[in-house]
């Protein structure tokens, strides 16, 4: 017996004396693989192992024991104060922070000579997005324009729509019916789902070819985590969310099964919003005093009860994801990735609020739902002894993309609808090659296939008979691309980087029109396009002290024609229709820019951009005549034609600028400001661009330590007066308030907002969002619906 009790002090000695801690990331709860713990004297060192664990054996109960990370802020203990689970914070700025859409392979941002803006996992868990649409918005560098609340079309540097280019884990989602008009397939894309997301502020045709003239968005969906141990790794965690402007439900699940080779991840969203709520202080020419109501076939015009509720703009969306890792060696790893999205018909407020005479237009116009699925298989190899390449990611995706639109004219019997369908094909084999310790290759090859599906069809709803009508597209057409790019990046020393590189890009597209000519007499019946672009870019990046860091970039960029440039038929804006046009080439734009970060021993950090891009030969909406006819009957209204042409030519420019400063550990400020101005040339006569956004910015104080934390906000935006507003603005002045003159204008504004987090405990965390405090009534720039009113977004959030 006295032996049994000799040994049990034994052991509770030495498990006392025993302690091992384990090093998360406060916001993602990931280990922190190489954390330095050492004493105050610095006699004694340790590194954190790859499930972030260490034992503190070697300390003394009454040593302070530091906690340090690259990354990461540092963090002091008394040992006999140390918790079991040690958080350490993300550092505001990261100069060495690793970007991996400058060459499709990682890379330091530092030696990027382009303009990289980063939102990563924290972050967006902390902004608790609506949309990807408004996690873009989030970042204070991206203006979001909404026709109605399931939309949302980004506008960097006096470009959008067909002219930006979207990516999702390195296949591009930009497709051949990507329009000019404002586009909403960013809502496909479930915020909970990303990891992270990077956006290259300006051209970049030369890694990712046509459309990237005024920027490139790359989403990064979360990646399946492999167990380090020989046991099951299991985890995963639920979100549920509400925000009473829209009445908002969302439910969410993920969770990740990881053996040692093989790792699964499966993610699951569903979200529904009710009609969407608009502010009380600000223009009544926003407010919505009635709408149509339509009773046993008949259509009535009801007064509305509530003018600031936006009927109709409620729908309902899904998203899934499921992806696998396989991982060979450290080396070599295959990825599947399967995405699903789908929404529930969705109302296009901005036309339902469109009125003819003293009447509202429609009693129905919506988007039917929009579908979008996403395959996509990768392999990655980051060593060979190949005389080509050290490193190789080898890409096959395919994708398919679903939308219809509906419409009927207010006490019409006859409703129209119009259908599409896009299945994209696309490869790509990307390398990166070491010539010398200074100098490093970057070079690829992609292939993209499009096929075009529509169809158009009206119902007489009385006697529910059909008929076909024209399609928005030629049926059955194909648009390919071709392309090859080498990039070269020479480094001489840690100060200086230069990188240079050209592409090559053949387009082949294949129309027949003949279907829409029973309805047209169009002057031609097919469209057979081969062209091509040949694209450039140099910059530097200079680091000539710890202070200072210089970024010059020249490049050229372009956008081929697609099938919605050559063959689409739709109304464009009141009393307008668009028809097609077979002869168009590539539109390009010459860029420059030139940036300055200024960091002062990262306790101050200012950074500073500005840019100039000029257009030429650009693809835009002007008049047109069919056979000598300038109008033409259209779902039975005689309307103006118009046509994309190679007609005009445009100037951007603009200026940004940013700043983040860290009083404390815990206090810090960042703001971010942004002006963008341009014109372009119709007719011979300059005037504004349609999507110039007005001046705009943000400003947040943040505060966090321990469990909580706390960001209060502001975002603003200027004015865009009568003359200021693009010729296609003005023609829909039913969207705009109306200045002292009477004439469309876009008003400035602000919101005072208010976020926080708090980590109730290790597993379960709280966030409370109070937006627009004061209960502003504005409404973005170009868009059709205006923006929440006082809006409280709760989000819970347990991790398993």
């Amino acid at each position: 017996m006295r032996h049994n009790f000799l040994l049990f002090l034994y052991l509770a000695f030495f498990v006392t004396q025993a302690q091992e801690v384990t090093i998360l990331d406060q916001t993602s709860h990931e280990p922190i693989v190489g954390v330095v713990v050492y004493n105050s004297s610095k006699t004694k060192n340790l590194i954190s192992n790859f499930e972030g664990k260490v034992s503190l054996d070697v300390f003394n109960n009454n040593e302070k024991i530091i906690f340090q990370h690259i990354s990461h802020v540092k963090l002091t203990y008394l040992k006999s104060e140390i918790p079991h689970i040690v958080y350490l914070i993300m550092k505001a700025q990261d100069l060495e922070e690793i970007v991996i859409s400058a060459s499709k392979f990682e890379q330091s941002k530092r030696e990027v000579p382009k303009k990289i803006i980063s939102i990563k996992a924290e972050d967006i868990l902390f902004a608790n997005p609506q949309t990807s649409a408004d996690l873009l918005q989030s970042s204070g560098q991206v203006f979001i324009q909404k026709s109605q609340l399931g939309g949302g079309s980004p506008l960097i540097r006096g470009f959008s729509t067909n002219r930006l280019l979207l990516s999702v884990d390195g296949v591009r989602m930009n497709n051949a019916i990507f329009r000019g008009g404002n586009v909403q397939n960013i809502i496909s894309i479930d915020p909970f789902s990303i990891q992270n997301t990077e956006i290259i502020l300006g051209a970049d045709s030369v890694i990712y070819g046509s459309d990237a003239i005024g920027g490139v968005i790359n989403f990064y969906t979360k990646t399946p985590k492999l167990s380090l141990t020989d046991t099951l790794l299991f985890k995963g965690n639920t979100i549920i969310r509400y925000s009473s402007a829209s009445n908002e439900k969302t439910g969410h699940i993920d969770f990740n099964l990881g053996y040692k080779k093989w790792a699964f991840l499966t993610s699951v969203s569903f979200t529904d919003f009710d009609d969407l709520q608009m502010g009380k202080f600000g223009p009544d020419d926003y407010l919505r005093p009635e709408y149509v109501v339509t009773t046993n076939g008949q259509d009535n015009i009801v007064q509305n009860k509530n003018p600031r509720i936006q009927h109709f703009t409620g729908y309902k969306q899904i998203n899934f994801l499921q992806k696998v890792q396989y991982k060979v060696d450290e080396t070599l790893h295959f990825d599947l990735g399967l995405l699903y999205s789908t929404t529930s018909d969705y109302p296009r407020y901005d036309r339902l609020i469109r009125y003819e005479g003293n009447e509202l237009k429609y009693a129905e116009w919506f988007y039917g739902p929009q579908r979008w699925f996403l395959g996509n298989f990768q392999i990655t190899k980051l060593s060979s002894n190949s005389n080509l390449y050290d490193k190789i990611k080898a890409t096959v995706a395919y994708q398919n993309f679903q939308e219809s639109r509906i419409d009927r004219n207010l006490n019409s019997e006859i409703r129209r609808t119009r259908k599409e369908n896009v299945d994209a094909i696309s490869a790509n084999f990307d390398f990166e090659k070491n010539l010398s310790e200074t100098t490093k290759l970057f070079y690829g090859v992609e292939y993209i296939y499009n096929s075009v599906g529509s169809q158009g069809k009206q119902e007489n709803i009385p006697n529910n008979i059909t008929q076909p009508i024209a399609s928005r597209y030629p049926n059955g057409s194909t648009w390919q691309s071709l392309a090859a790019y080498i990039n070269y990046k020479f480094k001489p020393n840690k100060k200086f980087t230069l990188q240079t590189g050209v592409r090559y890009n053949a387009i082949f597209i294949k129309a027949d029109l003949s279907e829409n000519n029973t309805f047209f007499n169009l002057p031609f019946n097919d469209a057979d396009i081969k062209t091509g672009a040949l694209t450039g870019t140099a910059g530097f990046s200079w680091i000539p002290n710890k202070t200072i860091q210089w970024k010059l970039n020249a490049s050229t960029a372009f956008r081929a024609p697609n099938i919605d440039d050559i063959g689409k038929i739709f109304d464009s804006e009141p009393g307008s229709v668009v028809v097609p046009n077979a002869n168009l080439k590539p539109e390009y734009a010459y860029n420059g820019e030139l940036g300055l970060t200024l960091n002062f021993n990262k306790t101050v950090v200012i950074d500073l951009a500005t840019y100039y891009t000029y257009l030429d030969n650009a693809l835009v909406r002007r008049d047109f005549s069919i056979n000598g006819q300038t109008e033409i009957i259209y779902d039975g209204e005689l309307s103006n034609v118009q046509a994309i042409q190679n007609a005009s030519k445009a100037w951007i420019y603009g200026f940004e600028a940013g700043i983040k400063i860290s009083f404390s550990e815990h206090f810090k400020f960042k703001s971010q400001y942004s002006i963008v101005g341009g014109m372009e040339e119709d007719n011979g006569i300059e005037v504004p661009v349609r999507h110039v956004a007005p001046s705009f910015g943000n400003a947040h104080l943040i505060w966090g330590k321990n469990k909580l934390k706390c960001d209060a906000f502001i975002n603003y935006n200027g004015e865009l007066s009568f003359n200021s507003l693009a010729v296609s603005e003005v023609r829909k002045a039913y969207l705009y308030a109306k200045d002292k003159n009477g004439n469309p204008y876009a008003p400035s504004w602000y919101t005072i907002n208010f976020r926080s987090q708090y980590e109730i405990n290790k597993n379960t965390s709280l966030i409370a969002t109070l937006e627009n405090i004061t209960n502003q009534r504005y409404r973005p720039y170009s868009s059709g619906i205006s923006a929440p009113g006082t809006n409280l977004i709760l989000a819970l959030k347990y991790s398993f």
